[in-house]
């Protein structure tokens, strides 16, 4: 495995990608979700309604976009992984979060679908066919690459743990 190169996906990904310094990124998965379930359960249920400022979102709908985040990535990876063809639309995560209702779900079970689609991922990631992980389609009009989805979804989730130590607590 190698680390995706600056044509395998649109520059404004790489605020992501370049989070990960590892070559290897299954382990990387699997040691960022036992270091991220820590330091989400050490916020409270009361706690996870907070917002750092007005029109900002709550700790739940951050957690309530990263869980969007790897559900959108994962499913882009399966698709192009797989040899599909077509392009995938944007997301708007601005929709997303308003749909959700996340300020009314309990923080355990957002933390809990963090967990279980975290590990959706690792399972379909470390079974990928090392032919499958260069494969490339359109998501977003952009070009991009499994691997870089891979890269994605890790520095998404770094990304935002990062800003919830800095602005939220």
């Amino acid at each position: 495995m190698t680390r995706p190169q600056s044509t395998e996906a649109a520059d404004y990904y790489f605020k992501y990608i370049d989070l990960i310094t590892s070559e290897e990124i299954v382990p990387t998965f699997k040691d960022q979700l036992g270091q991220t379930l820590q330091f989400l359960e050490g916020i409270s249920e009361e706690q996870s309604l907070h917002a750092y400022a007005p029109g900002k979102w709550t700790i739940r709908e951050l957690l309530s976009h990263v869980n969007d985040g790897e559900l959108v990535f994962l499913g882009r990876a399966f698709w192009f992984a797989r040899g599909f063809q077509d392009p995938l639309p944007s997301f708007d995560q601005n929709i997303a979060v308003q749909h959700a209702h996340a300020n009314e779900t309990s923080w355990a079970e957002l933390i809990e679908e963090f967990k279980h689609l975290r590990s959706a991922s690792i399972s379909f990631f470390k079974t990928l066919p090392p032919e499958a992980w260069s494969r490339t389609g359109i998501a977003s009009d952009n070009p991009v690459t499994v691997r870089a989805l891979a890269y994605i979804m890790a520095g998404h989730v770094a990304h935002h743990t990062n800003v919830l130590r800095e602005k939220y607590l």
